[in-house]
């Protein structure tokens, strides 16, 4: 036969237009774990670099990249950190537990004027123990910020700030492993840096943004030991083709690539995997954070096996759950839920080991066991049973409390501060007076693009079996769907803040559907960079048009009027 060319046909030949030519299948380690392309030295060839520079420029592209992005968010984020000056919404209970965790190792009460007095350079922490109904860990790290920079709305905002910037280079980097490209990484990471929620909950000392970031890094936990553990599956795989004594040819086939074998995808020991207990010890500190992070635990745990019986099918076990079952259940529930449960025993030691706490003698003076220990965990226990009842109890009415049902389009909106002033009256000089306002409201064109792309990540999920697509899918019902369960409770829509980087992966991987697969022509190729410059441009303009009602910038009240697109967000 005649020969042909190996590579992609030159540019203006007359052939039809370059395409993005795929790399040959590597056999079932390629399935197990894809690698990861070289980076392109294009770019960097344009600007003059020697091929050696421009490769080394290209490859540090993937930190350089994401901390890029974080370094945008960090600075949008610390900017008029301390405005407004005063004691928003909730932060008038999560810093003053934070500064009496500090000072005492258990919640206090405070005078009915504390807010005022804080504020003023006075700081009234009283002496008795307070009832409160979250655990401390989220408090205990908006404390380090107050211990930093005092009991001041810089120094209890500060934390949040430094996870929200934090929680935008490991997006990043997550969507870089989960999709293999840099390039949508750092897109996936720059959607959260400029998310109105994101924003605002990181400028606030609340302790959602806080278990986003548990949550979130949980996650990436788990994606790295996912890949760990395939790379030794296929290790496994490697050996066993390398045994003397099988079959010519082992489990190769004739062109020398890697295939299944059953008696490695049954029997094969996956090792110590140190981010499996990374991840639960994320998962214990969400939790101590708030309750809800239970219920991603438990969803995290079923996907966890899940990925396990997926690799010992694509490893060639003939019944991939009954091996997953044998090797792999017990060893995952050891080192996500006792861990987790360890960690969540951990950030009480505040309350165990400083007398004083609320419930902290409830079993020695009602129902002694005779061990300290013993009556240290009674006491605990009771506390827990109180706060559940009043967490499944809570239907008190407020003006800002939605129904789950609306948080995917941002339906109800919190507003954190607001202050509307006459002309002539502090700054304002309009003739139709000014308002000041921090709305802890999703980007708009941000969460309705992702509502399409959740649609789109369901179908890839259902029809196309893209583990991606359902990791995605279940960070977000995790975050959301419990919350159904709790109709009558009254709740927030800032709670939706978990749901963000799931938000943001779930559009950009409808975003690199939008951009081609491997191998599609040129021309489609620029007509989805097109179509994705269009909506990225829009997400962009869309945050910064509301900023002003994020970051409490002064609006003339017909600016304000024009920034509450639906009646709802009033």
């Amino acid at each position: 036969p005649p020969l042909r060319p190996t590579g992609p046909p030159p540019p203006g030949d007359g052939r039809g237009p370059r395409v993005h030519r795929p790399r040959t299948d590597g056999g079932v380690r390629r399935r197990l774990v894809p690698p990861f392309p070289e980076p392109g030295t294009r770019l960097w060839g344009y600007f003059g670099f020697a091929p050696g520079t421009a490769a080394r420029l290209a490859g540090a592209m993937g930190w350089v990249g994401p901390l890029l992005v974080a370094a945008f968010a960090g600075v949008l984020r610390f900017a008029r950190l301390d405005r407004p000056a005063v004691v928003m919404f909730d932060e008038t209970y999560y810093a003053k537990d934070a500064w009496a965790l500090l000072r005492r190792g258990w919640e206090a009460n405070w005078p009915e004027d504390a807010n005022e007095r804080i504020l003023d350079g006075v700081v009234p922490l009283g002496d008795s123990a307070a009832y409160v109904v979250h655990p401390p860990a989220g408090k205990w790290l908006i404390a380090l910020g107050e211990w930093a920079f005092g009991m001041t709305p810089f120094g209890w905002r500060f934390v949040p700030a430094l996870l929200g910037a934090l929680s935008v280079l490991m997006l990043c980097r997550i969507g870089r492993r989960l999709f293999r490209s840099t390039a949508l990484g750092c897109l996936a990471g720059l959607f959260m840096a400029v998310d109105g929620l994101h924003f605002v909950m990181s400028r606030a000392a609340l302790l959602d943004l806080i278990l986003m970031f548990w949550i979130l890094a949980a996650f990436g936990c788990l994606l790295v030991d996912r890949d760990r553990s395939r790379a030794r599956m296929a290790a496994a795989l490697e050996d066993a083709a390398r045994t003397p004594d099988r079959p010519p040819r082992g489990n190769r086939s004739e062109d020398g690539m890697l295939r299944p074998d059953a008696g490695t995808g049954r029997r094969a020991r996956l090792g110590w995997r140190p981010w499996r207990i990374a991840a639960g010890v994320c998962l214990g500190l969400a939790c101590a954070t708030k309750w809800s992070g239970l219920w991603v635990l438990v969803a995290f745990g079923i996907m966890i096996v899940l990925w396990d019986a997926a690799t010992r099918r694509t490893a060639g076990a003939p019944r991939p759950y009954r091996a997953m079952l044998r090797r792999d259940a017990v060893p995952a529930f050891l080192s996500t839920v006792p861990v987790a449960v360890a960690v969540y025993l951990a950030s009480w030691a505040g309350w165990f080991l400083r007398p004083g706490g609320y419930h902290r003698d409830w079993a020695a003076e009602n129902a002694p066991t005779g061990h300290p220990v013993g009556d240290a965990l009674r006491s605990l226990w009771h506390y827990h049973s109180e706060v559940y009842g009043f967490h499944v109890g809570l239907d008190s009415e407020h003006s800002y409390q939605s129904n789950p049902w609306s948080w995917l389009v941002a339906g109800r909106p919190v507003s954190f501060f607001y202050l509307s002033e006459e002309e002539g009256e502090g700054a304002c000089r309009e003739a139709g007076g000014c308002a000041r306002e921090v709305l802890a409201l999703g980007t708009p064109l941000l969460w309705w693009a992702a509502c399409a792309a959740l649609v789109y990540c369901l179908w890839r999920w259902a029809a196309r079996r893209d583990w991606r697509a359902g990791a995605i899918l279940c960070g977000t019902a995790a975050g959301l769907l419990p919350w159904f369960l709790y109709q009558d409770r009254t709740i927030y829509y800032f709670y939706a803040v978990v749901l963000v980087p799931f938000l943001c992966l779930a559009l950009t991987m409808a975003l690199g559907a939008v951009l081609g697969p491997p191998g599609c022509p040129e021309r489609r190729r620029t007509v989805g960079i097109a179509a994705c410059g269009v909506v990225v441009l829009a997400v962009v303009w869309n945050f910064v048009f509301f900023y002003p009602v994020y970051a409490d910038v002064p609006l003339p009240m017909d600016g304000w009027r024009a920034r509450m697109w639906l009646p709802t967000w009033i």
